[in-house]
Formats: structure tokens, C-alpha cells, sequence
């Protein structure tokens, strides 16, 4: 399918791999202008070569913080006026809620609800006087499941859900959607990472971990980057402005609930 979006605009975030790299990757196959931006140049420089190379469209990239107010304003200065917003940050470590500050607090709000709010509040407007926009958020199964011991995440980003919940109504209108993408286990470094704590811990091989953590997803298997940004694309293409205020789970099927 024709995503009918080249030449546009793109700011993707923490897309020097994993699944923002995916998001970044897939519009630019359809012809996206894209910015990409993470905190580590290196790795971003090459990810931001790597798709210039293999697409052939413009490829900006920007090492700095995104859940800082001086780096929203690098990206967004380097991007000038995005048509497609993808969000992302890193989720707030695991832990007991018994232990957790309110600094602790506030930096994952931070992170995973309020930097996504300043990006949509810094670019909507000028979607809406252009009549399209697409902003979708990276969030995470937890929003749909919530996970024990990442109540920081549940939170956090239940809150960006609810808040995008209300706007999203608001600017469709105006050919503007906004849509929360609902990662579970992904075939990712941070997966990578994940399991091979949990083998140490565990005192089990990895790639025991490994098959048993796969062969409990219905799928039997782990998502790739891949086909999370081909789905990011198509919430970011001309024929889904009649879709906006979702949350998309992509799980394998792990979610067990019928709604």
C-alpha cells in the first residue's frame, strides 16, 4: 500500500535503534523526510547513515536529551515543522513503590508523560493550520496490563493515555490523530538486557530464558522493530485520519482480555 505521506516531515525519538529505529526506518522507506534523535551521537550518527544510505531521503540527526526542555527545543530546531511526531523515552527502572521518592516520581512523569504533552503542544498547532498531523506516542503494554513491578511506567504513561485520550477528539477534526502504540516483547537490546538479568538472577542460560519467555506469547515468538514501525507508519499515513484516540497493542497476542 501506498502510505501516500513522501516529502513530509518526521520527528522521531530515541531512534537510534530498537523500536524507535524501526519507526524512523519505515517512513523513511515511504519517502519522509526524517530527524531522529537519541542521547548517544555515535550510535545515532550511524543509524542516521545507515537509513540515508538505504533510503535515500534526508536524514537529520540530533544527539540530546528529549525529556529536557533544551532538548525538545534542539529537535524541534533542527526539524523546523514536523507533519509526523513520534514519541518515545526509555521507561523508569523496576522496583517497590514503598521505595520510590517523589523524585522518582516526577522524573518518570517527566520521561514518559509530560515531554510527550510539551512535543504534541509545540507541534499541533502548526499541524492543524496545515490540515494534517500524525503524533503517535510509544508507550507500552502495562497501559493496557499493567506490570507489577513497574508501577512508575504504569502511571506515567497511563496518564499521557488519558490525557491523549481528550485532545486526540479535538484536532481530528483538522486531520490531526494521535495514537499511543502498546509495545510488548519486542526483539530488542533492552529485551536482550532484560533477560540476561534475569538469567544471572535466576542462575538459568539465557537462551533458556530466552525460549521460555517466547514460548509464552501466543505468537511464539518476539516482535521485531520491523514490523512495529511498518504499523507506526501506517497511524502516520494519509488513510488513517479517520483513527485517532487508540491505543494499539502489539503483544503476539499476550493481552488474554477480549476487550
Amino acid at each position: 500500500m501506498k502510505l501516500d505521506i513522501e516529502g513530509k516531515r518526521a520527528l522521531v525519538c530515541g531512534a537510534s535503534k530498537g523500536l524507535g529505529r524501526g519507526c524512523a526506518e519505515a517512513l523513511a522507506a515511504e519517502g519522509v523526510q526524517v530527524t531522529i534523535v537519541a542521547r548517544t551521537a555515535a550510535t545515532l550518527e550511524a543509524a542516521a547513515a545507515e537509513i540515508r544510505a538505504r533510503h535515500g531521503v534526508p536524514v537529520t540527526a540530533v544527539a540530546c536529551d528529549i525529556t529536557t526542555p533544551e532538548g525538545r527545543a534542539a529537535a524541534l530546531a533542527a526539524c523546523g515543522e514536523p507533519d509526523i511526531v513520534v514519541t518515545n523515552a526509555g521507561g523508569p527502572p523496576p522496583g517497590d513503590f514503598r521505595d520510590w521518592t517523589r523524585d522518582d516520581w516526577i522524573r518518570a512523569l517527566d520521561a514518559n508523560m509530560l515531554s510527550p504533552i510539551e512535543l504534541i503542544k509545540a507541534t499541533v498547532d502548526g499541524m492543524i493550520s496545515r490540515r494534517f498531523g500524525r503524533i503517535v506516542n510509544i508507550t507500552s503494554s502495562s497501559v493496557k496490563a499493567p506490570i507489577e513491578i513497574l508501577g512508575l511506567s504504569n502511571g506515567a504513561r497511563s496518564g499521557l493515555t488519558g490525557f491523549v485520550a481528550g485532545l486526540a477528539r479535538k484536532t481530528v477534526a483538522h486531520n490531526v490523530t494521535i495514537n499511543n502504540l502498546l509495545p510488548g516483547q519486542f526483539d530488542t537490546d533492552r529485551l536482550a538486557a532484560t533477560l540476561a538479568a534475569r538469567a544471572r538472577r535466576e542462575g538459568i542460560a539465557p537462551d533458556e530464558i530466552r525460549a521460555h519467555s517466547a514460548s509464552r506469547i501466543p505468537a511464539q515468538r518476539f516482535g521485531t522493530p520491523e514490523e512495529f514501525g511498518a504499523m507506526c507508519a501506517f497511524l502516520c499515513s494519509a488513510h488513517a485520519g479517520y483513527f485517532t484516540g487508540q491505543n494499539v497493542l502489539l503483544d503476539g497476542g499476550a493481552y488474554p482480555g477480549t476487550f
